[in-house]
């Protein structure tokens, strides 16, 4: 990807009905701007689907897809090091800011 631009989100803080889990764990749907010379690029938009944790032993990033807004159409690629902690850094201020 060229550039990462998050526009926007949906966040909700995942339950642990058992408390087996550590820490909080939060779905974001993430609204992605992407330029139209990218490969990504997709005239109904794109978005990214991760799953943020934050506990005592740091925040991450569990997993994520990319996918195509309006038919959820999951895209075959994969974030950069510096595009991953940008969202990772999105996800954090989000939290920390609710």
């Amino acid at each position: 990807m060229i550039e990462l631009n998050i526009t926007g989100h949906e966040v909700e803080k995942l339950e642990d009905p058992f408390g087996l889990l550590s820490g909080d764990r939060y779905e974001f749907f993430l609204e992605l701007e992407v330029d139209e010379e990218d490969e990504l690029y997709s005239e109904k938009g794109v978005g990214l689907k991760c799953i943020f944790v934050h506990d005592e032993s740091g925040d991450k990033i569990t997993s994520y897809h990319l996918f195509e807004r309006g038919t959820e159409k999951v895209l075959d690629f994969e974030l950069e090091e510096d595009e991953e902690g940008l969202v990772l850094s999105y996800c954090i201020n989000i939290v920390e800011n609710e």
